[in-house]
């Protein structure tokens, strides 16, 4: 399958008054048409800073900004800020945010909220853009009714579909699904699941889905990347990740995950996450890896490619010690 997406040496620094924090340093990875990435890690690893930096919509205390993102086989790091909001943000990428609630406006109507996007980018009237609206309401499983209806009239669901509503209405290539069902119970965690995988298949579509839900993950993810302290430390097939994890972090996560079918003793991860501020030298991981020796003390490793395809940013793999 061709990618829709390249990312090649994407840094994102904040400059605060602690110092820089290095939220997305020098990652890599490529989305594959019609393919669910999810990206999973701990707060604060960056996996909501590299969405951000995907969509560019970034704070103004931006200190580095750099490397290569490429859509369709664009380079859209090339566009300005104005061209990039005019030709790809919405049109070719667009984004479910964390928190529906927050990113529905309170005052007005959710069917002028979901049409917003075409009457910018499409320049369609009023009328023809929320009739267009109340046909994605209903698609997401929303009756159109609802289209007249403030957001706090809505569930906390119907919050989430509208949204996804608002994400789908132009077409894009691909969704970035930031946290989509963390606010959310059990049952309905799984109807939005349900409706990602059918529309998903329907309109032939690419996601990136970000969370710390591992369990979430099994049910729409083709492949997991694992961030930690700013980098992916690891990209697998969903089927060889979560039966095989190769980076010790990784394997820390799956370990923490209790299973229904068979009777494991849960393990943790010791320790805390590094300051993104002044992380660690050498591997990022190896104050909290039970597997470090001296070169993992020294060097930051590149990763390393598997033969079943894996990338795994861990020395351990480069000098045969697994």
């Amino acid at each position: 399958m061709s990618s829709v997406l390249t990312v090649r040496n994407l840094r994102l620094y904040f400059s605060t008054r602690k110092g820089v924090v290095k939220a997305v340093d020098n990652v890599s990875f490529d989305l594959k048409k019609g393919e669910t990435l999810a990206i999973v890690g701990e707060s604060g690893c960056g996996k909501s800073s590299l969405a951000r930096a995907l969509i560019r919509l970034l704070p103004r205390n931006v200190h580095t900004f750099t490397g290569e993102i490429y859509i369709n086989g664009n380079d859209v790091m090339k566009l300005s800020d104005e061209m990039f909001r005019r030709l790809i943000r919405w049109r070719k990428i667009s984004m479910v945010f964390q928190g529906a609630q927050n990113s529905l406006n309170p005052v007005l109507k959710v069917g002028f909220q979901v049409a917003e996007p075409l009457m910018i980018h499409n320049n369609m009237s009023p009328e023809e853009a929320l009739a267009e609206a109340k046909k994605y309401l209903r698609l997401v499983g929303i009756h159109e009714s609802f289209a007249d209806r403030y957001p706090f009239e809505l569930s906390g669901g119907m919050k989430q579909r509208a949204v996804i509503a608002m994400a789908l209405i132009t077409h894009p290539d691909i969704i970035i699904l930031d946290e989509p069902t963390s606010a959310l119970d059990v049952i309905t965690q799984a109807n939005i699941i349900n409706l990602l995988k059918r529309i998903k298949n329907e309109m032939g579509l690419s996601y990136i889905f970000i969370t710390h839900d591992i369990a979430v993950t099994s049910e729409l993810a083709d492949r997991v990347a694992v961030m930690y302290a700013g980098e992916i430390v690891e990209i697998a097939d969903a089927d060889e990740f979560y039966t095989n994890p190769r980076h010790p972090y990784s394997e820390k996560l799956m370990a923490s995950v209790p299973t229904l079918r068979t009777d494991k003793k849960l393990e943790f991860i010791p320790g805390a996450p590094p300051s993104l501020i002044n992380p660690p030298p050498g591997c990022r991981f190896h104050p909290r890896c039970p597997y470090a020796y001296e070169r993992c003390l020294r060097e930051n490793p590149p990763p390393f490619e598997l033969k079943t395809g894996s990338f795994v940013k861990c020395w351990l793999y480069h000098e045969g010690k697994r």
